[in-house]
């Protein structure tokens, strides 16, 4: 079967053709019935004389509902007066595939109409929106261009197990399953997998997969359920080896986003493009919260971590001093960094944050790979080194220098559109309180 898309029409003109979709509106007058169809790709008119030879037309189109799904057979006439496209549908044939309610829980037209926590509840009908569902064809291409970045630069593709036994961050937040008799957790990272690649001599290795994180955080960027975008690779002289690559990663996967949907992106979303053309600056946690005390005149409350408010406030100061929309944070005191970072000679973190327009959408850092070095600051952060003796075996039999990123799509999607909260960003939520559809 050949379908045809509506967006494809124009190749089809003054021919006789058969097509599916929605019906996105009725206009039932009273010598004519108009009947707009979408796809998905684009809508059309379907026009529909009243009078005897169409009177089995008629009654059909007058009992439709919107939102019903119907077949259409007939004439696609060129008609340059219809506002729609110029072109309109002459039908000898319609068929009710299957047919709406009369009275939809939402209204799918205007999202402002119903709260959001109702529209997550009917999210099929939410997503029928234009602007939904050109958000999702833009994180196709982005998720496509990312992958397709790591493929041109030799990263290998790893499928890392989602159900482990230890945590990869922190044991509190884990959603614990029983396996066969045994505890086990859903994974919060495939960190300690990637790793285990670099040992395994794997140079280069990337995955796009979930992770699960049991945050009671009811936050506008938190959810349980994540789709994420992780990398490490091997053999890097420093930490600035890993932030050289991100940066180059997500200008490339933003610039094929732009090409292909830039035009769409601007008029629909209201949003900028990112500026791709200039380097993301790059300053030490140290002086960050120096550039906050004198030019901004604020003080957060944590001295070893960003509170939201100074990740705008840097934000902010990149897009003023650097033209970025852009900044990478480094050296985060160990305090606020898991056990596998490498320290410095001041026991600081070889570590960093990626903010971008006002939200922190990365921790990178290079890894210690040194055996006894980790053992040691294993015990540092209270954690028995017999409770992760399999990942210590990783560097027990040599390992590359290495180090890597992790970046949650959801949370790039929501910046770069100006999305408000990552329920809105993300195909089905998953959070604390909710668990349907």
């Amino acid at each position: 079967m050949t379908k045809v898309y509506f967006k494809d029409l124009k190749n089809h003109l003054e021919e006789e053709i058969t097509l599916d979709g929605f019906v996105d509106k009725i206009r039932d007058l009273q010598y004519v019935q108009f009947m707009i169809l979408r796809d998905g790709t684009e809508k059309v008119q379907v026009t529909i004389e009243k009078n005897e030879e169409n009177s089995n037309l008629n009654e059909i189109v007058s009992a439709l509902t919107l939102e019903s799904t119907v077949k259409v057979s007939g004439h696609l006439l060129n008609s340059p007066n219809v506002k729609l496209n110029g072109m309109e549908m002459i039908p000898s044939k319609i068929e009710v595939t299957s047919k709406s309610e009369s009275e939809l829980p939402i209204d799918i037209k205007n999202k402002d109409k119903a709260l959001r926590e109702t529209r997550l509840d009917y999210r099929f009908l939410d997503l029928r929106r234009e602007d939904n569902r050109l958000f999702f064809e833009c994180e196709t291409i982005l998720e496509h261009a990312l992958r397709e970045y790591f493929i041109k630069n030799d990263f290998l593709e790893i499928h890392s197990p989602k159900i482990a036994k230890g945590a990869a961050e922190s044991g509190a937040e884990v959603f614990k399953i029983d396996y066969f008799g045994e505890e086990a957790c859903l994974s919060q990272s495939p960190q300690f997998y990637k790793q285990m690649a670099i040992s395994a001599g794997f140079n280069k290795v990337f995955e796009i997969g979930p992770v699960f994180r049991a945050e009671n955080s009811h936050t506008s960027y938190h959810a349980t359920e994540i789709n994420m975008a992780d990398a490490e690779i091997s053999y890097i002289n420093s930490v600035e080896d890993v932030m050289d690559v991100e940066e180059d990663w997500l200008k490339y996967g933003i610039d094929a986003l732009w090409n292909k949907y830039g035009d769409k992106i601007e008029k629909t979303f209201k949003v900028e493009k990112p500026n791709t053309k200039v380097d993301f600056p790059r300053i030490t946690f140290k002086e960050a919260k120096e550039i906050l005390k004198e030019k901004y005149h604020f003080e957060g409350e944590r001295e070893d971590d960003l509170e939201r408010h100074e990740e705008k406030l840097l934000c902010q100061y990149a897009k003023e001093k650097y033209k970025s929309d852009f900044i990478f944070i480094t050296k985060f005191p160990f305090a606020a960094r898991p056990f596998y970072h490498m320290l410095d000679e001041e026991g600081l973190t070889e570590s960093y944050d990626l903010l971008f327009r006002g939200v922190e959408i990365t921790t990178g850092a290079q890894r210690e790979h040194r055996h006894d070095i980790l053992k040691n600051q294993m015990k540092e952060k209270n954690i028995r080194p017999e409770s992760l003796d399999f990942y210590l075996e990783f560097f027990a039999y040599g390992c590359p220098p290495h180090g890597g990123f992790g970046v949650g799509i959801a949370r790039i999607m929501m910046q770069l559109f100006n999305i408000d909260n990552i329920r809105e960003a993300t195909f089905i939520y998953r959070g604390p309180t909710r668990l349907n559809p």
